[in-house]
């Protein structure tokens, strides 16, 4: 989209957001204008305008039929240390953040991940084979449906303003058609897509929520930093995006670990001019 159709989106949105009493809150990034509406002080609504780059208005001109390949890069476990979540503000790219609940800076991150115009995401616990490291409270095969809907609630109240979930571990949970269904249906309550971590091949998470008219989406290139090294992350984000420019689309995830930063300030510019657009993860649910 460009500028100038942005503005005349903006005057129209304008005049809707006048008549509805909200007031606008414009926030400038690298990819196009934000526009968050608050009404009562409280925001209600997000808008992102994007603004192709000319390497993408060439390559549109080129061929109509071609679409521009997508990757959606999501990084978990945000929530503990106010430091690594600036690291990825400053990426200033469309970087999904996933969030853990019940942790010492969880809301707050959430809330200025959101005030600086990035996607958030409840990174949702769920219990795991092994059991490693669990959180506080997670889900669990054998779940009570009031309890796997109590507990998503309370975890939702933690993490403000999220518009989808993706899991925290779960290889066990995952794989238990019952637990899906009934997280399935607290998500479709609340309108969000969920995105499947795929922590493990028997995984049942996608495909439950395509039956339960859940938008939803998985990650289907590996994960960026199992060795959180620069070299590996580096090599990690090239596979990425060739699965993307591949398949069109791609959901990757990884973390703030200090080597996967710095690869990712390496690698996501000149991935960029090479023409894969960097999109918010909610761009690839369906």
């Amino acid at each position: 989209m460009q500028a100038g159709e942005a503005a005349q989106i903006q005057q129209s949105l304008g005049a809707v957001a006048t008549r509805r009493g909200l007031t606008e809150e414009p926030s400038e990034s690298r990819e196009g204008i934000f526009f968050f509406y608050k009404k009562a002080g409280i925001r209600t609504h997000a808008v992102h305008i994007h603004f192709a780059s000319k390497a993408q208005e060439q390559s549109g001109n080129a061929s109509h039929s071609a679409q521009v390949p997508r990757l959606a890069i999501i990084l978990d476990d945000l929530g503990s240390e106010r430091a690594a979540a600036e690291a990825v503000f400053k990426l200033r790219y469309p970087i999904t953040i996933s969030v853990l609940p019940n942790h010492e800076l969880s809301g707050e991150i959430a809330n200025e991940a959101l005030r600086r115009g990035y996607q958030v995401l409840l990174h949702l616990p769920m219990q795991s084979v092994a059991n490693e490291t669990p959180e506080g409270q997670e889900l669990h095969p054998g779940m009570p449906a009031t309890e796997v809907s109590s507990l998503v609630e309370q975890f939702l109240k933690n993490v403000p303003g999220v518009v989808g979930v993706n899991n925290h571990q779960g290889s066990q949970a995952t794989a238990d058609l019952a637990l899906m269904e009934e997280l399935m249906r607290v998500l479709r309550e609340r309108q969000l897509f969920y995105v499947d971590s795929r922590t493990t091949a028997a995984t049942v998470a996608y495909e439950t929520a395509q039956e339960f008219g859940v938008r939803s989406a998985f990650r289907n290139v590996p994960f960026l930093d199992d060795v959180a090294e620069v070299t590996a992350v580096r090599k990690q984000l090239e596979v990425a995006l060739r699965g993307a420019r591949d398949k069109g689309e791609a959901v990757a995830i990884g973390h703030p670990h200090p080597a996967t930063l710095k690869a990712l300030r390496e690698v996501l510019p000149r991935a960029q001019a090479q023409g894969v657009r960097f999109v918010f993860v909610s761009e690839l649910v369906h």
